[in-house]
């Protein structure tokens, strides 16, 4: 804890109590909570001072440091002499605060400029002060100086710079107490600055507040808060009753928590008219006041040396009357005016932007639609795409074992001609006849002949055979059954009674005449399709 307010610098700069080795290991102390300090970098730094904490020669050293020692840096030489697990933790914090840099700096760019722009991290870590930017990976000693420093200089207007928007924080409620007054008419405006007026009034009426730190402040806490006799007073035991965390001094958390009393006088927080953040200015302003009084190094800390010689002083026994908030003039007209005209112009700013927001989203939706609308084109083209695909699937001839299509005729033409690798047959009791070998069943017709003339009358294609006779009887000696046939003859032509296979037809008897020419379509592609 003693080094945090060292390596803090404005908050801290002690020396590290010696360790009691007279101790029990196993007895349990309480470590103070460390005080904010409203840094951006805040946990950054405690998080380093916690480490560096935890390494015995680290605190040897510092405990023969002086204040000026820590805040020029010359205390983190010793940095090199750490032991290589402090180191690797150090590291990892630093490397952790870069990437959280990162993304701090990312956000803002893309709120003030948006996503699309270009980062340059390099240049825009350079702007940090607490650490280096050009090793982002290791910590070394020159991050202990610069986080020294830049927390130094940072606390030092730290104070200022909350009483800078305190005043903000004030015009703002004035600002807003005008405008709402503005809306109303001249009745309800009269009894709402009465109202205001009388809340102003009842917030005066308080208890006298003792000017922080003198005697009489002291005493009462002394007796109020400590229970002790007030005549028994005595600054030194005061010191030490007050000094929580034993360390030696008196810090700005410490100091602020000897005004509690003075503050519960004024402000009570279940009052319409008593404002708490106004609260916490009068307590910042007390804190300053006794550090401006007693605080003869201005390290921000109170030894005990400087406060038993702040009892020696004037101001201390007959000090003068202490002037609340109330009693202060906060800002002039002229600033609030200023601030008035900064408003607008933010909320002139923050309107055009909205405006630009608004015409984005229409723009958006209108693509939005469009896009939807697209969309659904496709999708129904796409569907009617594989619908297409679908019905074709269907109607798609089958294919043979090597890929090649295989036709199938209709069954109307699967009566009309037989497949090839059996006899065609026009009646069942007629086997058809055998060709002969290089004869062409399917050769062209001669001109004018008629493959399916009618046959004459009273002739019987279909008569039936006569007793004894057998269709398939063997051939006489010497006879050929595939020898060719006579011109004209028709090959499947039902024979009479008792005539032979291969008899000449009688002269001028013609076999069937040839098919007509308006042949059905469809027959005719199913003959076509069977191979030969």
């Amino acid at each position: 804890m003693e080094l945090w307010y060292l390596v803090a610098g404005v908050l801290a700069s002690v020396v590290a109590v010696p360790i009691d080795r007279s101790k029990k290991k196993d007895e349990k102390q309480i470590k103070p909570e460390s005080p904010d300090t409203g840094l951006y970098y805040d946990r950054y730094l405690r998080e380093v001072i916690d480490v560096l904490e935890t390494d015995t020669h680290f605190r040897e050293k510092l405990q023969t440091a002086n204040v000026e020692d820590i805040k020029s840096g010359k205390l983190s030489t010793e940095l090199d002499f750490v032991s290589h697990h402090i180191r690797t933790k150090l590291d990892e914090l630093k490397r952790q605060e870069v990437s959280r840099l990162r993304m701090l700096i990312k956000a803002k760019m893309d709120a003030e400029q948006g996503e699309s722009v270009q980062i340059d991290h390099l240049n825009l870590l350079k702007q940090i002060e607490h650490l280096d930017p050009k090793n982002a990976h290791t910590f070394e000693a020159r991050d202990l100086e610069l986080l020294i420093q830049a927390a130094t200089k940072d606390l030092e207007h730290y104070d200022q710079a909350h009483h800078e928007e305190f005043k903000r924080y004030e015009m703002l409620k004035e600002h807003e107490r005008r405008e709402y007054l503005k809306s109303l008419d001249e009745e309800k405006r009269n009894a709402e600055e009465a109202r205001f007026q009388q809340m102003k009034e009842k917030h005066k009426e308080h208890p006298k507040v003792n000017v922080p730190g003198s005697r009489d402040q002291l005493k009462e806490v002394w007796e109020e808060t400590d229970g002790l006799d007030p005549n028994e007073f005595n600054p030194k035991t005061f010191f030490k009753l007050h000094d929580t965390n034993n360390d030696g001094v008196l810090d700005e958390q410490e100091l602020e928590a000897l005004f509690t009393k003075e503050l519960e006088k004024v402000y009570d927080p279940k009052n319409e008219e008593d404002d708490m953040v106004e609260m916490e200015e009068e307590r910042l302003r007390m804190r300053e006041h006794v550090m401006n009084e007693v605080d003869t190094d201005k390290d921000r800390l109170v030894t005990l040396e400087e406060f038993l010689k702040s009892t020696e002083k004037k101001e201390f026994l007959e000090p003068e009357e202490w002037e609340t908030l109330d009693e202060t003039q906060i800002y002039t007209e002229e600033e609030l005016r200023q601030y008035e005209r900064e408003l607008a112009e933010q909320e002139a700013e923050i309107a055009h932007k909205v405006e630009q927001l608004r015409k984005e989203h229409e723009d958006l939706q209108r693509r939005q639609s469009e896009l939807d609308a697209q969309k659904k084109e496709y999708q129904q083209a796409l569907q009617q795409m594989e619908q297409k695909k679908s019905q074709q699937k269907d109607k798609a001839p089958p294919s043979g074992p090597g890929g090649e299509l295989k036709f199938q005729p209709p069954e109307a033409a699967a009566d009309v001609r037989a497949p090839v690798n059996e006899p065609a047959q026009v009646q069942p009791e007629v086997e058809r006849l055998d060709r002969a070998p290089g004869h062409q069943a399917d050769h062209p017709q001669p001109p004018g002949h008629q493959a399916d003339h009618p046959q004459p009358p009273g002739h019987q294609a279909d008569h039936p055979q006569p007793p004894g006779h057998q269709a398939d009887q063997p051939l006489p000696p010497g006879h050929q059954a595939n020898h060719p046939l006579p011109p004209g003859h028709q090959a499947n032509q039902p024979l009479p009674p008792g005539h032979q296979d291969n008899h000449p037809l009688p002269p001028g008897h013609q076999a069937a005449p040839p098919a007509p020419a308006a042949h059905d379509p469809e027959e005719k592609q199913a003959e076509q399709a069977v191979p030969l």
